[in-house]
């Protein structure tokens, strides 16, 4: 891959999960300064090698699965600005020691939800906590009820997967495919490990679809979880 090449990849994730429709040519050629051609060419190239699809003919491209896992390790091996500080303070508001450790967990995932727009999680003892169900549904990918079905089959395992896997990162990211249940739901897991008076490991962090901004979502779930860590 070159290095324009993984410029076009890591453009069209992030205008797909603004837009969520297909990138075509014209728009990137814009932003990079060269023919739609030759744009259409790298393009081709990226999803021959399994990094992109394309839905119709004449339709531009999305990210396929392996598109995103490239982005994402992209974005955990490189420097992760700090949040902005009206996100900072916004969880470090609904996130103190003032409160219960149920309270206080259920209100970072609640601000998760907020903050991210897809449902929230988190492992409280040996339950799950979630929230913001209807999020999920109201994406896009989701509106037809297309997939709905491997969604609920994700959640209805979900927390015994978590028991069982328990991921040992502090952040953790699955991607579509990658769920060890409901792989062709189209989502994509994102979560962090924290210290909990119930358990060393206790879980935080959002259920959306793989079309999102993994930047943001990723920063967000890593930050809510070493605030939890220190709150209780």
């Amino acid at each position: 891959m070159t290095p324009r090449q993984e410029q076009i990849l890591n453009t069209i994730v992030e205008q797909y999960a603004e837009i969520a429709a297909p990138v075509g040519s014209i728009t990137l050629a814009k932003l990079f300064g060269v023919s739609p051609a030759t744009i259409r060419a790298d393009m081709a190239e990226l999803e021959e090698l399994g990094f992109l699809t394309q839905t119709h003919t004449s339709s531009g491209r999305i990210p396929t699965d392996r598109g995103y896992r490239f982005y994402v390790n992209s974005i955990q091996e490189g420097t992760v600005k700090e949040l902005g500080t009206h996100t900072q303070r916004a969880l470090e508001g609904r996130i103190h020691s003032r409160s219960l450790p149920e309270t206080t967990i259920k209100n970072a995932v609640d601000t998760l939800v907020e903050l991210t727009q897809n449902l929230g999680l988190a492992t409280i003892g040996d339950n799950l906590y979630l929230s913001g169900l209807s999020n999920l549904f109201a994406q896009p990918e989701f509106a037809r009820g297309e997939g709905v079905r491997e969604v609920a089959k994700l959640l209805d395992n979900l927390e015994p997967w978590m028991r069982e896997a328990a991921p040992g990162e502090p952040l953790s990211v699955y991607i579509g495919s990658e769920n060890p249940i409901g792989g062709t739901s189209g989502c994509s897991l994102i979560i962090s490990k924290f210290n909990s008076p119930y358990s060393n490991n206790s879980y935080i962090g959002v259920l959306g679809p793989t079309r999102q901004s993994y930047a943001q979502v990723m920063k967000l779930v890593k930050r809510t979880g070493e605030l939890l860590e220190k709150a209780l």
